[in-house]
Parts: C-alpha cells; sequence; structure tokens
C-alpha cells in the first residue's frame, strides 16, 4: 500500500482551504423579480387599447362602450371582417397606404442614408454647421409651415395627387441624424482606405456604407414605414378624391353626422394593423440592432 508523503514531511507550503461557494443574494434575486414584475405591468399597460381594439371589431355596435368593460363578447361577430369588405373600397385604400408607404419609404431611406454619408464622412467647410441647422429643423412644429406648404402645392397644381404626399415626405431630418449616428461608428481609416485604391464617393456610399449599415436603414425603413401608412392628417389636407384615400381616411366613412359605428371602425384598425405586425415581425431584428447601435454615439 502507497502511503502519501503529507505537507510537513514533504516540506512543501500547506495547501490553503478551499474558498466557499458565494451565498445567494437574496437582494438580488427580489430586484430582478421586481424588476420583471414591473415591465411586465408596463407591458401589459401598453397592450390594453390593443386588446380592447381587436375585443371591440367582435362586438355589436352598441355593445363597444359597455360599462364594465366586457373583454371577451358574449357573441363574436367574425361577419364584422366580411362586412367591412362591402361596406366601404377596404382594398382600395390599403393599396393607396401601401403606395405611399413603399415609395416614401424607399426614398426617405435613400435620401436619408445619403444625405447622412456625405455629414458624417465627406469633409467640407461648414458641414458641422450645416448639419445643426438642418437638424433644428426637427423642432419645428408641422403646424407651422402647414399652410405655406399647401400654397406651394397649390400654386404647383399637385394638390389631391399622391405627388404632394410623396414630395413632402420623401426628406425627412430624423432620417439623416438617425442614419448620420450610424455612420459615425464606423472607422474613418475604412473609408480613407477605399478613396487611396481609387473607389469614388458614390462607390464608397454603394459599397461599402451601404452594406454595412443594414440594421440602421432597416430602423430607418420600419420607422418611415409606420409613419406614413398611419398618416391621417397629411392625405386628409391633400387628397379630396375617395379614389386617393388611405385607409385612415376611409375608415372616417362609419362616423355619420350623429352616431359612429365604433365596431366597423375598430375592425378596420385591425385590419390596417396588421402590415405593420407583420413588416416588423420580419425585420425586428434589424430594427433593435439599429436603435441599439445609432444612440451610442453622438
Amino acid at each position: 500500500m502507497t502511503v502519501l508523503p503529507d505537507a510537513a514531511s514533504t516540506g512543501a507550503p500547506p495547501r490553503a482551504p478551499a474558498a466557499p461557494l458565494p451565498a445567494r443574494r437574496p437582494k438580488g434575486l427580489i430586484r430582478k423579480a421586481a424588476t420583471y414584475v414591473l415591465l411586465t405591468a408596463a407591458a401589459l399597460l401598453v397592450l390594453v387599447p390593443f386588446i380592447w381594439m381587436i375585443s371591440s371589431s367582435l362586438k355589436r355596435n352598441n355593445e363597444v362602450f359597455t360599462v364594465p368593460i366586457q373583454w371577451i363578447p358574449t357573441e363574436f361577430r367574425w361577419s364584422n371582417f366580411v362586412d367591412i369588405w362591402d361596406r366601404i373600397p377596404m382594398m382600395l385604400y390599403l393599396r393607396n397606404s401601401a403606395f405611399l408607404a413603399i415609395t416614401i419609404t424607399f426614398l426617405q431611406v435613400l435620401t436619408g442614408s445619403f444625405a447622412a454619408y456625405g455629414f458624417s464622412k465627406v469633409h467640407f467647410p461648414g458641414r458641422d454647421a450645416l448639419f445643426l441647422a438642418y437638424i433644428g429643423t426637427i423642432a419645428v412644429p408641422w403646424q407651422a409651415y402647414m399652410v405655406p406648404q399647401y400654397i406651394m402645392m397649390q400654386e404647383a397644381g399637385l394638390t389631391n395627387t399622391f405627388w404632394s404626399i410623396i414630395l413632402l415626405q420623401a426628406f425627412g431630418a430624423f432620417g439623416v441624424f438617425l442614419m448620420r449616428q450610424y455612420y459615425m461608428s464606423i472607422p474613418d481609416e475604412l473609408v480613407e482606405a477605399a478613396r487611396i485604391d481609387g473607389l469614388s464617393e458614390y462607390g464608397i456610399y454603394r459599397r461599402i456604407m451601404l452594406p454595412l449599415s443594414k440594421p440602421a436603414l432597416a430602423s430607418l425603413a420600419l420607422l418611415t414605414f409606420v409613419n406614413t401608412w398611419n398618416d391621417y392628417m397629411g392625405p386628409f389636407i391633400y387628397l379630396t378624391s375617395n379614389e386617393l384615400w388611405t385607409v385612415q381616411l376611409g375608415l372616417r366613412s362609419f362616423i355619420g353626422q350623429y352616431d359612429a359605428e365604433y365596431a366597423m371602425i375598430m375592425t378596420g384598425a385591425v385590419i390596417s394593423v396588421l402590415p405593420i405586425v407583420l413588416i416588423f415581425l420580419l425585420g425586428q431584428r434589424y430594427f433593435i440592432r439599429g436603435i441599439a447601435t445609432t444612440g451610442l454615439k453622438g
């Protein structure tokens, strides 16, 4: 039988006792649990209007505003989702909204990213002052220049056309600001190396900056699409023909002189929200990454 020599006999220093396992911190667990509870409560509060909207879309008109609120209808009126297509030209309104939202989103992403490249990677006199002046227009409320804009479009003969909405919303200072913040996170050395290799500014923008900025582009596209889709005042002012109405204006058809068909309005609202939900689910990964990265640098 082999006897192992102890530390005293061999002269080696005694081995330090094993460190005790860290005790679990009840305060940290409680704080974490409380955070989850608060976040869950806040999420439920945010979802309450959407749940009420969906519930109301499945009720009769006289059951929408019952007190107390009846969250689960006694009779689910799925026929509301069929009847609304016969009551108003819903497909035409959805098509108009989709056309405006897609066109304006494409133009805003294109113009915003291109202008942001100039403000972040191209050096020219007065660049920062011009950028601050341009971004300062975000603080000016739309109501302050709404009338001059309308007069300008009227003089150009563009009222009651899609062009009035497209031209006014194809450029946005917020999109330039969002994209510039993201471009600032891309090293300047990469752009300088491309210039030394002979690539033009258009080539750098198209072949380097755009492929590297997919999250920011997705964020800007989603925000622009949602704002354009939900816009009510713009189409209300410029589009007077029924054939040009968007879905937001079309839902107004259910409001009469003395009463409103709130169940049908909620049904139309549910249908109008579906494209936005679908687009967000498809691009949420890029959207969250883009928002997280563009907010890090000033």
